[in-house]
């Protein structure tokens, strides 16, 4: 039997009738048209299909839709601030870490969580945190690279506001 759920996605409210084996990744693509969450393994396994549910990143393949009533969930499309991207997006740009670009969304919001968490990680917490996010291109390497970078940037950002303030 199909459920109302009520779900706010990238700031904006939607009232969605879903059926009950719907999985999160199939409502956001399929029914709302955001293509930003890949869809990969079906499984919880690759990571692609990672978003935000309350600031908690999330594999969306594995997540059935009803599950997310009344919950808030971020996409890749909507991190970044007004025409600005988010500084892991500039940064995954800035220093390579984008090839075939699947994997990328997944990457940027699993390391958002993560910095949520914990503002300035070491690099082991960083692989430890992206363990679920598979990569078939790059290696890792300019991945952490980057996120490496954006921390940097993030740190540097934080530190001008509060010399204003």
């Amino acid at each position: 039997m199909k459920k109302i759920i009520n779900i706010k996605v990238n700031g904006i409210p939607y009232e969605v009738l879903v059926n009950p084996d719907m999985t999160l990744v199939d409502l956001l693509r399929d029914e709302l048209g955001i293509t930003g969450v890949k869809k990969g393994c079906d499984e919880g396994d690759c990571g692609a299909c990672t978003v935000l549910i309350d600031n908690k990143a999330v594999a969306s393949c594995t997540y059935l839709a009803v599950m997310a009533d009344n919950k808030e969930i971020t996409t890749i499309e909507g991190i970044k601030n007004g025409d600005d991207l988010h500084p892991l997006q500039q940064a995954f740009i800035d220093a390579f870490a984008v090839q075939c670009g699947f994997c990328t969304p997944g990457m940027i919001l699993t390391t958002i969580a993560l910095l949520n968490e914990n503002p300035n990680p070491t690099e082991d917490e960083i692989i430890d945190y992206l363990r679920g996010n598979l990569c078939r291109c790059t290696g890792y390497v300019k991945i952490l690279d980057a996120i490496k970078l954006a921390i940097e940037r993030m740190a540097a950002d934080n530190e001008k506001q509060e010399q204003v303030e």
